[in-house]
């Protein structure tokens, strides 16, 4: 099956490689526990040639409020300290499922209704899964 025309419009930077002691990684990690962020996943997608990212960072909040303040921490953060800004992002207008995409990350931020639906884990079973507390 020939790749979709639209991922090759978002290439993962070759020149950046990702792994979990990366200094994105790592401030992700730290901006979603900041904002006592639940149940932290991140799933290794880097063998799956289906993939778009290199790693999801999955995590859950309470509400709407919570939800909103771990995405924008993640996206401070990342701007001030890794220079990074997202390629885009998703779910800012509801907020029971936000999604930011770094190209090689992909963090979601979700209630854990939306988490226990959707099932992300399950769906990229063949992923590295790593906890985080």
């Amino acid at each position: 099956m020939p790749p979709l025309k639209v991922l090759s419009i978002r290439k993962r930077s070759s020149a950046a490689k990702v792994t979990p002691q990366s200094k994105i990684f790592k401030t992700i990690l730290n901006a979603i526990q900041e904002r006592k962020g639940e149940n932290i996943t991140s799933l290794d997608l880097r063998k799956i040639p289906e993939a778009v990212a290199d790693f999801f960072v999955i995590c859950e909040a309470t509400s709407n409020t919570q939800i909103k303040a771990i995405a924008e921490n993640i996206e401070i953060r990342l701007e001030q300290e890794c220079k990074e800004i997202p390629y885009k992002h998703e779910g800012l207008k509801h907020l029971h499922w936000v999604l930011i995409d770094y190209v090689n990350i992909v963090v979601h931020v979700m209630l854990p209704e939306t988490r226990q639906f959707y099932q992300l884990e399950e769906m990229w079973s063949d992923a590295v899964i790593q906890k985080y507390a």
